[in-house]
């Protein structure tokens, strides 16, 4: 579960920097981990891995976009259809 957590957290962080270059105005992935982050309730300790894998996400695309590039809306694509499975299955398996 934690791992699971952690990877859509990365995925997250991937969106909120990949969106605005080629979306600007859609989701507030930032704010969806925030939610995301609150509904887990996590201790100190797991809250800082998530938030960490967040940052670790956006960091790694912020070193190869700058722009809107046709990699980059591929990136944004398949990022969005990988953490939309991660979260369901998260729910399916997890979720009381």
């Amino acid at each position: 579960y934690e791992v699971q957590m952690e990877k859509l957290a990365q995925m997250l962080g991937s969106l909120y920097f990949l969106n605005p270059l080629c979306k600007p105005g859609a989701t507030d992935w930032r704010s969806q981990m925030a939610d995301l982050v609150s509904l887990d309730q996590p201790d100190e300790s797991r809250q800082q891995r998530l938030y960490g894998a967040f940052n670790s996400g956006y960091a790694a695309y912020s070193r190869l976009y700058r722009t809107c590039t046709p990699s980059a809306q591929e990136a944004l694509s398949r990022l969005l259809i990988e953490a939309e499975a991660n979260a369901r299955d998260i729910h399916t398996h997890y979720a009381e």
